[in-house]
């Protein structure tokens, strides 16, 4: 019986003796790669100062202002009240200007230099406390069918034209004689604030600034229901 060994762990075969025999090849050895200390530190470096730059992004965006913003439509001229406001936390570019909640009581009482919008942000620039009423002009409430005012929408310093109709009298008086229909008088008007439609008969009285000359002839007109109002041409229209 013959018996085969194997050899030993770790010690080479030697290659068959003979002619033509070729010699063994050489193992090859494997090179360790060289670690480079400069290029890890480099990369913890970068890691760090990314997280850096997320913290900070992260704190920078947790820094809320309490400001202003508008809960509900304000026209042009109103008046603007405590209900047209609301708090409102938020997150805001540095060139972005807003009105810090903490000067609502300020706010209150001034009117609305633009129309603000039921959402938006405000801005210093959208309040003004310069009235409607300018010196020399007095305040004149004038009680108004829907057919005596437009169907657009009124709003607080629009220019409109307070109209004298006919009175259905006068045709009468004139013992039945054809007259000729005299021009309108009208009178120039600044809107100062518009009311709600009265639930019955739907007549909505409208505040309006007129030339101190020219407000109790008005008062008086309007005392007989002879009167319509007409929008003026807009400054830029």
């Amino acid at each position: 019986m013959s018996t085969t060994t194997s050899p030993a762990p770790g010690r080479s075969v030697p290659g068959p003796s003979g002619p033509g025999a070729q010699p063994a090849a050489a193992p090859r050895l494997v090179r360790q790669r060289r670690r480079r200390p400069g290029l890890i530190a480099l990369s913890i470096a970068l890691i760090a100062a990314g997280g850096l730059s997320g913290a900070l992004l992260f704190t920078a965006s947790g820094q809320r202002t309490a400001v202003l913003v508008v809960a509900r439509d304000v026209p042009v001229g109103a008046a603007i009240t405590d209900a047209d406001l609301a708090p409102a936390s938020l997150a805001l570019d540095p060139a972005v200007k807003a009105v810090p909640f903490a000067k609502k009581a300020v706010v209150v009482g001034q009117r609305a230099a633009v129309a603000l919008k039921a959402g938006a942000l405000l801005s210093p620039g959208q309040v003004t406390s310069v009235s409607l009423i300018k010196a020399g002009e007095q305040l004149v409430g004038v009680a108004l069918k829907p057919s005596q005012l437009p169907a657009s929408r009124l709003a607080p310093g629009q220019r409109v034209l307070i109209v004298s109709t006919p009175d259905p009298n006068q045709g009468a008086a004139a013992g039945g004689k054809a007259v000729e229909p005299a021009a309108p008088k009208t009178v120039d008007a600044t809107v100062v604030a518009v009311g709600l439609p009265a639930p019955a008969t739907g007549i909505v009285v409208v505040d309006v600034a007129v030339p101190v000359a020219q407000g109790p002839s008005l008062a008086a007109r309007v005392a007989t229901g002879a009167v319509a109002l007409i929008l003026a041409p807009q400054e830029g229209s």
